[in-house]
């Protein structure tokens, strides 16, 4: 049986929203193909490993809950990847896994952080590449990547924190160009962490300093009239891409809040999914298939593809869009390149349950494993040895 890895969790203010993810996540893999292995990363960056992190209260009190579950690192020890335990004197095996599945979000986890160690560890990995991660993650590397290929993003200025506290009235003087409303954003999270709406130049100052406090690369946008927000997502890999059903969200703010996507609105209803998303956790409220004709439904499954294909994504990514209803123009917002609920939801109503996904998903990984095994990755000859010290190389070798 195929043990897949299932890493979630990790040093990101999404850490909650990860640990969601997973245990729904592994509730819906097919155990009679994998066995499935939770690999929790926490705050403080340990990694752990036990049954026990499949309950959802091992995490309401997991410094008391720790003597359920063994702290290990993962490393390659001769032909197979171990999770060995930390504590003692001698390294122990605790297990092996075959194949990793990482569901995380956000900076230092999501920006290929770690799918760059678990590619270098040599496992088949669900998911973005290090490559395409990254671009998933930093919004402003993003749009100028998605403007070069002729996709449109809305209008946008971008900043470092150091420059905004150097040049603020010329900063917010540019920023003023795209005129009123804005929405400032840190460029690397998710969620609508630290995102808001600034409608003068005394909150667009407040904005900006909310939204320092999360990320040192900022990004303001015009926001787009008479707003439609899409949602289309893609699976597959370079190969092959099969998109979703398209969902249209129902706006009950100028922008959905963290509070809108997991809260129900307000910060003490905790998650619902009762005439929502069933089996999500987002308590968004949206329609699917979205009400809107057949051109801009083609359209919106082509640009899904050219940038699954552009940002060299596999796996499974959400692409949320802004619509201006008036003018039928169609602007990427942002991909989410490993999105709650692993965008299932999406896939449902297409016929595409939740574990046929993730089946999909591994089978995909490993197979991009096979095949990227195939390719010349090292040459026999050693030129060390031709290699003389501080000398150099030998005469004659180039």
């Amino acid at each position: 049986m195929i043990k897949v890895g299932v890493i979630f969790g990790g040093d990101s203010v999404e850490h909650e929203v990860s640990i969601i993810s997973a245990l729904q996540a592994m509730e819906n893999i097919d155990e009679e193909k994998y066995e499935i292995i939770p690999i929790y990363i926490s705050k403080d960056r340990h990694f752990y490993t036990g049954n026990a992190l499949r309950e959802m209260e091992t995490y309401k009190y997991f410094d008391s809950m720790k003597k359920y579950v063994k702290e290990i690192t993962i490393c390659h020890k001769g032909k197979e990847i171990v999770l060995q335990k930390v504590k003692g004197i001698f390294g122990r095996n605790i297990n092996t896994i075959d194949v990793a599945f990482p569901i995380v979000h956000g900076k230092g986890v999501e920006d290929g952080s770690l799918a760059g160690y678990l590619e270098t560890l040599g496992l088949p990995v669900v998911g973005p590449s290090v490559l395409g991660a990254a671009l998933g993650q930093d919004k402003v590397v993003l749009k100028q990547i998605l403007q070069a290929n002729n996709i449109k993003v809305p209008k946008y200025v971008w900043f470092y924190d150091y420059e905004y506290s150097m040049n603020k009235d010329d900063i917010i003087d540019e920023i003023e160009k795209l005129n009123y409303p804005v929405i400032v954003k840190p460029a690397n999270l998710g969620s609508t962490i630290g995102i808001g709406v600034a409608h003068n130049r005394s909150e667009l100052e407040t904005k900006i300093d909310e939204a320092t406090e999360y990320d040192k690369k900022i990004v303001v946008e015009e926001m787009i009239p008479n707003l439609l927000e899409l949602n289309c997502a893609v699976c597959g890999n370079y190969e092959y891409s099969e998109t979703s059903l398209i969902a249209e969200m129902k706006m009950k703010h100028e922008l959905l809040t963290f509070e809108d996507k997991y809260l129900g609105g307000s910060k003490g209803k905790g998650m619902k999914t009762a005439g929502k998303m069933p089996n999500s956790m987002s308590t968004s409220e949206f329609d699917i298939p979205a009400k809107i004709d057949e051109d801009m439904e083609n359209k919106i499954y082509d640009i899904s593809k050219q940038v699954f294909r552009i940002l060299n994504l596999k796996g499974v990514c959400r692409i949320d869009y802004l619509v201006n209803k008036k003018t039928k123009e169609i602007y990427v917002n942002e991909p989410n390149t490993i999105p709650g609920s692993l965008a299932f939801y999406l896939y449902k109503p297409k016929g595409k349950d939740y574990k046929t996904l993730t089946d999909e998903l591994i089978k995909s990984a490993i197979k991009d494993y096979k095949n990227e095994m195939r390719k010349t990755s090292s040459f026999t000859s050693n030129i060390l040895s031709e290699y003389n010290g501080s000398k150099g190389f030998k005469k004659g070798v180039k």
